[in-house]
């Protein structure tokens, strides 16, 4: 079995044929899907999906780049999604530098402000990081402390950053792009995390392996993300499989 741990099948991609995505997830051998909400309107839609699909859980948070539109209302919203059945996550929530869609002060009051509510719930956090790296873990040790219990969605950094990120306690989760032809250096992370700390993740609707590369990813391509890392690791697809669900179930507190 294999598990996604990071899709937005709320995301309007899915919305003419959905039923027929997740056929396909489950006929390919995924047996659960963390669908991650990545605003208010999507939390709200992933907590539905994951109430209406027995193998589907549900992440809630809020994107950086809706950082420039939160209100104290929304916060209130926020919180009243974090006991609702079958949420097993906070996020993605974080920073990007990388497009700046939201300015970088009120991407940190948001994160900060995000984190302190994750402090409370007891849930783990999977964390959007793209160029920030050092706001980000500041932030991080401030608000949470030196050991935190999540997930680096779609890793991005170097080794340094690695090396700070797996002795904080998270686990590396790893997308389709690890199949992309210029994938070296991103690869080579791949073969430095330890495998009991490693997760697999679609992005779906983003980020398509490189046999579908420009058209819609879906979560029954997470396989691909499977059968390349036990490439670079010189281990089987079987393994990788085994390994990275135990990890998810472990991580998400999953027992189904």
């Amino acid at each position: 079995m294999l598990i996604d741990t990071h899709c937005h099948l709320d995301f309007k991609d899915f919305n003419d044929d959905r039923p027929v995505v997740l056929k396909r997830a489950r006929d390919g051998g995924v047996g659960i899907i963390i669908n991650v909400g990545s605003s208010l309107e999507g939390t709200a839609r992933s907590v539905e999906i994951a109430n209406e699909n027995d193998f589907i859980y549900a992440a809630v948070g809020i994107h950086p780049h809706e950082a420039d539109s939160v209100s104290e209302k929304d916060f209130k919203l926020f919180s009243g999604f974090l006991d609702k059945p079958k949420v097993v996550a906070i996020g993605e929530i974080g920073l990007d530098y990388y497009k700046n869609i939201s300015s970088r002060e009120n991407q940190k009051k948001l994160f900060t402000r995000l984190l302190e509510t994750a402090k409370g719930a007891g849930l783990p956090l999977i964390i959007h990081n793209r160029d920030s790296h050092q706001d980000m873990i500041d932030i991080l040790k401030d608000v949470m402390g030196s050991s935190v219990s999540g997930a680096m969605h779609c890793f991005s950094g170097d080794e340094n950053f690695l090396k700070i990120c797996l002795d904080m306690g998270f686990f590396i989760s790893f997308t389709c792009n690890i199949t992309y032809k210029n994938a070296n250096k991103l690869k080579e992370t791949v073969r430095l995390v330890p495998m009991d700390r490693l997760l697999i993740e679609t992005d779906a609707p983003f980020l398509a392996p490189q046999d579908f590369r420009g058209k819609r990813n879906e979560p029954v391509h997470v396989k691909y993300v499977a059968e390349e890392v036990a490439k670079i690791k010189g281990i089987s697809f079987e393994k990788v499989a085994g390994v990275t669900t135990e990890n998810a179930r472990r991580l998400f507190k999953i027992n189904a």
